[in-house]
């Protein structure tokens, strides 16, 4: 058990993966409520078999991790104390202090939540575009069943959605999302155009991201991930939106979109000719990753997605299950058959990873 605790800076941050990937904003929130702590020699960190959600890293001194008979020693300042310890739920090995240690541990649902809002933000570029039709002209309903999204859902959901929807009437200059707000809403613009923004976090200015047109839906990515927006999107003409309320999101167009299956099922389809598809960054995959799997980062991911074959089924995969979500999502979005691997690589036994 940790003795003592100090605020952590975010230079140590910086040095661990995925962590270092954040944001300057993202790193300062996740620096507030992160702590350095010192471990005696001879003391347990974690057990084998513990089902805590964290991430562990080694800042100084050494950690042995025992797993059968074999011992691993992990230094403060190495390469390999850059990534997390033992990262497996539940643990696979038990770590013990061989000197005095001080470590840092962060939670991962937090972490996930953060890397997913700002790949999100990275990938949110002028290619998100409507379909080129006079939406004024063309019945909305007609419009938003053209989607791949609307081709997996049962006709009973289709039906409900379009109940549930909302009529909302905007004006030019409203703003429907600000960025850091929670998700509340998904949106289908029926009438008018949008402005996507991003606020910089390294000064005033306001970064374009993107203008939506008759046709085009936002608003889904905090939805799926559960992370905060991650843009502000503004009215740049007057118009009419069609929302859908966050519960009925999921549960009408999440949930029959997203198929969650455990290991033994995606390796089934693994070997029956689908793709493993890991939706990481790019340290991370290479610190470990399901044998022959397909990396493309989550924020190249809408980048990528024309070199991907649409007749291969993608088994998606992160730590967690959050990114790989978003990133099936995406896929499904765009008529790709994917599927989130329940759990993440944190729910997968070591054997299965390298």
């Amino acid at each position: 058990m940790a003795e003592e605790k100090k605020q952590v800076s975010i230079q140590v941050l910086r040095q661990l993966v995925p962590v270092s990937q954040l944001t300057q904003d993202n790193l300062r929130d996740l620096a507030a409520k992160t702590h350095v702590e010192t471990l005696p020699a001879g003391k347990p960190l974690f057990k084998s078999g513990d089902n805590d959600n964290h991430s562990f890293y080694v800042v100084s001194g050494e950690i042995g991790l025992l797993n059968g008979g074999a011992e691993r020693i992990i230094a403060g300042g190495t390469s390999a104390a850059r990534f997390p310890l033992d990262h497996h739920r539940p643990r696979q090995a038990t770590a013990i202090a061989r000197t005095e240690v001080q470590f840092v541990r962060i939670d991962n649902d937090l972490l996930d939540i953060l890397l997913t809002w700002d790949q999100n933000a990275g990938y949110m570029v002028t290619e998100i575009a409507a379909e080129e039709s006079d939406a004024s002209d063309t019945d909305w309903m007609t419009n938003i069943l053209r989607s791949n999204l609307f081709h997996k859902i049962p006709p009973t959901n289709i039906q409900a959605i379009f109940m549930r929807m909302q009529a909302v009437p905007v004006k030019a200059g409203e703003v429907i999302i600000r960025q850091g707000d929670e998700g509340d809403y998904y949106y289908y613009i029926s009438k008018g155009r949008c402005l996507v923004t991003r606020d910089s976090a390294k000064s005033d200015k306001v970064i374009k991201l993107a203008e939506l047109d008759a046709g085009a839906s936002f608003g889904e990515e905090a939805l799926i991930s559960g992370a905060r927006r991650n843009a502000n999107v503004t009215m740049l003409t007057d118009g009419m939106l069609m929302r859908l309320g966050k519960a009925d999101f999921e549960a009408l167009l999440k949930a029959p979109i997203l198929s969650s299956i455990n290991y033994e099922q995606a390796r089934d389809l693994v070997n029956g000719g689908a793709v493993w598809l890991d939706v990481r960054l790019e340290n991370e995959h290479k610190n470990y990753a399901i044998p022959g799997s397909l990396h493309v980062p989550f924020y190249l991911l809408r980048i990528r997605v024309a070199g991907l074959d649409k007749h291969r089924k993608y088994v998606v995969y992160c730590d967690t299950g959050r990114r790989s979500s978003s990133a099936a999502y995406l896929l499904s979005e765009r008529g790709f058959d994917a599927y989130v691997l329940k759990g993440g690589l944190m729910a997968l036994r070591q054997e299965h990873t390298t």
